[in-house]
């Protein structure tokens, strides 16, 4: 489980989990988000959640979305700055997991 903020100030965080990050690598949900200016603001979380709602609207049977939405997306303390945040923490972990999955192979 990792922890983020979700303010500048530090006074608010937020919890992601392993499968939270496993479902926005699935779905690709970072991919095309941010526009050229790689600035992500109150518009660009919006049409995450966007993106997200057609999914789930599609096929209602993903509970990993639905788990993604209630923990992170759609929290209360979710926000720009957050959103930032998540996808910095993102980024990391889809490094440190690819690192992890070729150490996994080298071993076998």
């Amino acid at each position: 489980m990792y922890e983020i903020q979700t303010n500048a100030k530090g006074s608010r965080q937020m919890f992601v989990t392993d499968e939270n990050l496993k479902t926005i690598e699935k779905y690709g949900l970072f991919q095309q988000l941010v526009d050229s200016s790689g600035i992500i603001d109150e518009m660009v979380l919006e049409k995450l959640r966007l993106n997200v709602r057609a999914l789930i609207e599609a096929e209602p049977d993903k509970a990993d979305l639905v788990d993604l939405c209630q923990g992170v997306l759609f929290h209360d303390n979710m926000k720009a700055f957050g959103l930032n945040q998540l996808v910095k923490l993102y980024v990391n972990w889809q490094e440190t997991h690819q690192e992890i999955e070729q150490a996994n192979v080298l071993a076998e």
